[in-house]
C-alpha cells in the first residue's frame, strides 16, 4: 500500500508545497492538512513545514500549537505517528511540548540563509534510518529564530539518551547550543530539524539531494512497521 504523508498548512506556511513535492518524489502520496481541521484523514505520517505560522506573532510557533490539527497530531504522536517539523515546524513541536527546549532569535540577530553542512548523529528515528551514523550532508538553512536553547538538565538528557539527531558542522549559523540542528523525542517518531531537507531533493534546485534521505527513511520505517 502506498504511504500517505500529511503536510500541514498554517496561515503563513511557505514551504508546504515544497514538502509535498519531496514526498511525491519518494513515491508516497502527499495529503494536504488544513490547520483548522482536526481530521488527519488516516495519514501514515505528518510533516509540519517551514514558514511563519500566524506571522510568528507572540513567538514563532506559539499560536500554531493551539490549532485544531495540532491537537490531533499531539495525540497521534503519542500513539507512535511519525511527525517531522521543519524550521517553523520544529518551533511548533517545541511549543507543543512534543520536543523539549525552544528555538530563539539567532545570536547574531541576522536572518541566515545558506547551504549548511550537517553531521547525522543518530539513525534510530523514523526519519533518519536511511543515513549512516556520522554521515555528512548539505542542505539549506534559512531562519531568523533558529537558535536551539535548553537548560543544562535537558541538554544532558538529550546527549545522554542519544537524541541529538544532527549537528551543524563547518560553522554554526545561529548559535544553537551544542551545535544542535535536529533532535528527537525519546520514542524516535517525532523529529524537529531547523535546516530544510525539502530544499535538497533535486539536482536542479538544491545544493545536493541529501534531503531525500529524510523522506525515504520514513517510508522504510513505515514499511518495516507493517
Amino acid at each position: 500500500m502506498t504511504a500517505r504523508i500529511g503536510v500541514v498548512t498554517f496561515p503563513g506556511s511557505l514551504d508546504d508545497r515544497d514538502a509535498a513535492r519531496a514526498v511525491h518524489l519518494t513515491g508516497a502520496v502527499p495529503i494536504s492538512l488544513w490547520h483548522a481541521d482536526s481530521e488527519l484523514y488516516g495519514v501514515d505520517a505528518v510533516i509540519l513545514p517551514g514558514g511563519f505560522s500566524y506571522g510568528d506573532y507572540l513567538r514563532a510557533g506559539a499560536i500554531a500549537r493551539f490549532s485544531a490539527v495540532m491537537e490531533s497530531i499531539i495525540k497521534a504522536a503519542s500513539d507512535g505517528l511519525p511527525v517531522l517539523g521543519i524550521c517553523n515546524g520544529f518551533q511548533v513541536l517545541c511549543e507543543a511540548h512534543l520536543l523539549p527546549g525552544a528555538l530563539t532569535r539567532n545570536q547574531h540577530l541576522h536572518f541566515r540563509n545558506r547551504d549548511q553542512s550537517l553531521r547525522v548523529e543518530i539513525t534510530a528515528t523514523a526519519w533518519t534510518g536511511g543515513f549512516q551514523h556520522g554521515q555528512e550532508i548539505v542542505i539549506p538553512v534559512k531562519n531568523g529564530e533558529g537558535c536551539y536553547m535548553a537548560d543544562e538538565h535537558t541538554l544532558d538528557e538529550l546527549e545522554g539518551e542519544g537524541r541529538v539527531v544532527a549537528r551543524y558542522i563547518r560553522g554554526n549559523p545561529n548559535g544553537s547550543l551544542h551545535d544542535i540542528a535536529a533532535i528527537t523525542n525519546a520514542a524516535g517518531n517525532v523529529v524537529g530539524i531547523m535546516p530544510h531537507p525539502e530544499h535538497a531533493v533535486e539536482v536542479l534546485t538544491g545544493p545536493s539531494i541529501d534531503g531525500l534521505g529524510i523522506f525515504t527513511s520514513v517510508l522504510a520505517h513505515l514499511g518495516a512497521r507493517v
